[in-house]
């Protein structure tokens, strides 16, 4: 017998005073309400009721049941309301896997987090690709292409990779002309933190063997180290433009060889097939909405300015 239809049969007799009441709001019979109180009972172990043929009444152990039963159903109720409201509304936590990122992308995500007050964020930051399934993520945010065919996906926007350097790098070694010149440069690069493998910068069709011939000064991975290396005077870098751009307007950086190194990085969202959450959907939602500007922030700071 299924224990909560038992104990619902149970609260039902307690609160109607009688196997045919009961029945009757049941929609069963006297005999079927009767039988479901006998193996309730058998289960337990312990007799529930008094009964003669004119009364019904709890026995101690009874009285005892009945109070862990009423706040059984009392937590059932409530976990069924919270399931209805989050099907309605976004709530609840939501797990997110995202690439190392700017502040100003990281701010996007406090934005969601302002709007929607009930869902709360679980950010894992790292530049591998998860198995958003096996690790039980709602949704990761990837860059470049994609290739899991089992999960949904939505193009968030996309951003380009700039060469910068400082002016005062430039002062002491000549600005490089050509792709073949930055051979001859101190080059600041970016790994990935988990293969440990340098990306290859966006030199032309050619930018495997260009990128293997550069002399590498300083690598880290992260963007950060990178921009501060290059403001500090240590050499050129290849990073994203919204990690850069302020600083590129500001004069701090100069932007090298733009028209040779013309390059698109696409930003996604993936998510499980099948019927998203409302939390999901909402951070979907949001995120298509803010993160273009944040990746391409060039024309959102210049209007501004």
């Amino acid at each position: 017998m299924d224990k909560i239809s038992g104990i619902s049969v149970f609260i039902q007799v307690v609160d109607s005073g009688s196997y045919v009441a009961a029945g009757k709001v049941l929609r069963q019979t006297a005999s079927a309400v009767g039988k479901t109180i006998t193996r309730l009972e058998e289960q337990l172990g312990v007799r529930l009721f008094h009964r003669s043929t004119r009364s019904l009444s709890l026995t101690a152990e009874g009285e005892r049941f009945l109070i862990h039963c009423r706040a059984i159903m009392k937590e059932i109720a409530a976990a069924e309301a919270d399931i209805a409201l989050a099907r309605e509304s976004p709530r609840g936590r939501l797990r997110v896997s995202v690439p190392l990122v700017s502040p100003d992308w990281s701010a996007a995500f406090f934005e969601f987090m302002n709007r929607f007050p009930d869902v709360d964020l679980e950010l894992s930051y790292t530049n591998r690709k998860v198995d958003l399934i096996e690790e039980g993520f709602d949704a990761v945010i990837r860059i470049g292409q994609l290739e899991d065919s089992r999960l949904r996906a939505r193009r968030l926007g996309s951003f380009r990779l700039l060469l910068v350097a400082s002016p005062s790098y430039l002062s002491q070694r000549s600005a490089p002309k050509s792709l073949d010149d930055l051979a001859r440069h101190a080059c600041l690069r970016n790994m990935n933190a988990t293969t440990c493998k340098l990306y290859p910068w966006p030199l032309g069709p050619d930018f495997v063997r260009r990128s293997d011939q550069l002399v590498n000064r300083l690598v880290a991975d992260h963007n950060e180290m990178l921009i501060a290396a290059a403001l500090g005077g240590a050499g050129i870098t290849c990073v994203p433009e919204f990690w850069a751009f302020r600083h590129i307007d500001s004069g701090e950086l100069s932007v090298l060889l733009e028209a040779e190194t013309r390059n698109e990085r696409t930003v996604s969202a993936l998510w499980p097939a099948g019927p998203s959450s409302p939390k999901t959907t909402a951070f979907i939602e949001f995120m298509a909405s803010r993160l273009p500007t944040v990746l391409d922030p060039g024309k959102t700071f210049g209007a501004a300015a």
